[in-house]
């Protein structure tokens, strides 16, 4: 082993239940780099990581793992960390009512002689490690819960410095981040490679690899394809991307061909949303749009902006008090009060978390897609017809290649993307006229985000009115027919297809901001 390689995992393959998730991988890592694993969802990235950290021990996988020259077996978390490398997941292990302090050294208490915590020592040794990731004045006494998500990734970094981390993987760290508060995270990673640190990162945003990363392995269907290195290879997300999907990808955006609009299906009129918690903070505002049959309109704008709000919010009132306003469907009022009106009405939510509020990870991928169409179609006089499901959630898991072994598959087992199509699927069997989609590609790869661009554009196709919220302003742009910008709970403006560029985008929002502040005097 060279005196400069801090990791080689060689030979490395894995199985479930005798499908094979890593096949014969092979990765070298330098010590003191920030090295990329890149993959479609399911390629096995996280579980090579999992092997590596002991979530996996020793003895369910083949090959060898050898860490400073030495060869490992780690049997648990425990001790991979013990060697001074820490894994930090996509879900944050944090516990939301403890302090930040108490998160810091959550299993490595800082303990007096007498095994009793050192509170004052916790709270020093707390602020030093925060420091190191830019949150040298952050309160330690404050529930973790109190903080934005942006804070809480970084906490988790400054959790694992704590544990004198050598080698620091990160496991999608910025995929609920905003471009803001992800350039805050990917210069903290350059900070410590200052520092000495080496890093694993695995990301599906390959701007952010482009920008972080020394070099680049890309695995595709379990296996080690390539490893790019920076200043040697062409380094460009191009480049990556056809590693990753096997082929080239000339447009990301699948084109919508014989465009057909028809009437207007969908209409929201003079909506108004207060704050669940605040009845005097108005939240959105005299909101008015339409979408016509087979048009993908986008709802763009900033964080923070409004538009999950005004989803929810049409969508059995999920959110918010005080609503008022009108939605038509196919020209006639609807009164929605709850989600079973909003399904009756024909409209449709995939929600931007998908573990949180769109699936039921415990359950197999044919319950989670018969669930919300159950009521009307799926069941008589309160009888399932456990048939009829199963002839469904098998059509649409081959309609829409979602990549299971069988629907009977536990949804928690499936990749991001395959995770994303099984709720999409749940909304299409609901036969809806309207779609809403909020974030409907984060968290994958580029290959399943064309999978599902096809999706959208089939359903447009069919007549569906389709919305599609999302913070890439690429992939509204990429995917719509006419967007609105939403500001401060506004609509700051409306652009066709042919109007809009990221920069007319920023030009409502900041034109609409002027007039807040005129307004405002």
């Amino acid at each position: 082993m060279s005196d400069n390689i801090i990791l080689e995992m060689n030979h490395i393959t894995k199985e479930f239940s005798g499908v094979k998730a890593l096949d014969d991988v092979n990765i070298k890592v330098k010590k003191g780099e920030i090295h990329a694993l890149c993959g479609e969802n399911g390629a096995g990235k996280s579980t090579l990581m999992n092997v590596l950290s002991g979530v996996y021990p020793h003895g369910t996988y083949e090959g060898d793992i050898i860490y400073k020259g030495e060869k490992c077996a780690f049997h648990n978390l425990r001790d991979s960390e013990a060697k001074g490398i820490v894994i930090i997941h996509q879900e944050l292990a944090l516990s939301p009512l403890l302090s930040v302090a108490e998160n810091v050294f959550l299993g490595n208490e800082r303990t007096s002689m007498k095994g009793v915590i050192d509170w004052t020592e916790t709270r020093r040794r707390a602020q030093e490690v925060l420091a190191r990731v830019g949150l040298e004045h952050e309160d330690v006494n404050v529930p973790v819960n109190s903080l934005g998500v942006g804070k809480q990734q970084l906490i988790e970094i400054a959790k694992a410095m704590a544990k004198k981390v050598e080698l620091l993987i990160l496991d999608e760290p910025t995929a609920a981040l905003n471009d803001e508060e992800s350039q805050k995270l990917l210069d903290i990673m350059l900070e410590l490679k200052r520092q000495g640190i080496t890093s694993i990162i695995i990301s599906h945003k390959l701007n952010e690899i482009e920008y972080v990363s020394d070099s680049i392995t890309i695995i595709r269907d379990g296996k080690s394809i390539e490893t790019l290195v920076k200043g040697r290879d062409e380094y460009t997300e191009d480049r990556v991307i056809k590693a990753m999907v096997g082929r080239e990808m000339t447009n990301r955006y699948p084109k919508r061909e014989n465009i057909m609009l028809g009437k207007v299906i969908f209409e929201v009129k003079n909506w108004n949303v207060f704050h669940p918690d605040d009845e005097n903070r108005q939240v959105l505002k005299n909101i008015n749009i339409k979408v016509r049959a087979g048009e993908v309109v986008g709802l763009a704008g900033l964080m923070g902006a409004g538009r999950t709000e005004l989803a929810m919010s049409i969508f059995g009132r999920s959110y918010g008090q005080k609503i008022s306003g009108q939605v038509l469907v196919n020209g006639n009022e609807v009164k929605i009060r709850n989600v079973k009106d909003a399904i009756a009405a024909k409209i449709a939510y995939i929600s931007e978390d998908r573990k949180t509020y769109g699936l039921n990870l415990i359950a197999d991928i044919k319950e989670n897609m018969a669930i919300a169409a159950r009521p009307q179609f799926f069941s008589k006089h309160g009888v399932i017809n456990a048939n009829e499901e199963i002839l469904a959630a098998q059509e649409y898991k081959k309609r829409i290649n979602v990549k299971a072994n069988s629907i009977k598959q536990v949804v928690g087992s499936l990749s991001g993307g395959n995770q994303q199509k099984v709720v999409i699927a749940k909304w299409m069997l609901t036969q809806p006229d309207v779609l809403i989609m909020d974030e409907p590609t984060r968290g994958i790869d580029v290959g399943a985000k064309y999978e599902i661009y096809c999706v959208i554009n089939e359903l447009a196709k069919a007549g569906k009115a389709i919305i599609v919220i999302s913070s890439e302003m690429q992939e509204i742009i990429g995917t719509c027919d006419r967007l609105y910008v939403i500001n401060e709970g506004e609509i700051a403006g409306e652009l066709t297809s042919e109007e809009v560029t990221q920069e007319r985008i920023m030009q409502c929002i900041m034109a609409h901001n002027r007039k807040g502040d005129e307004d405002g005097n």
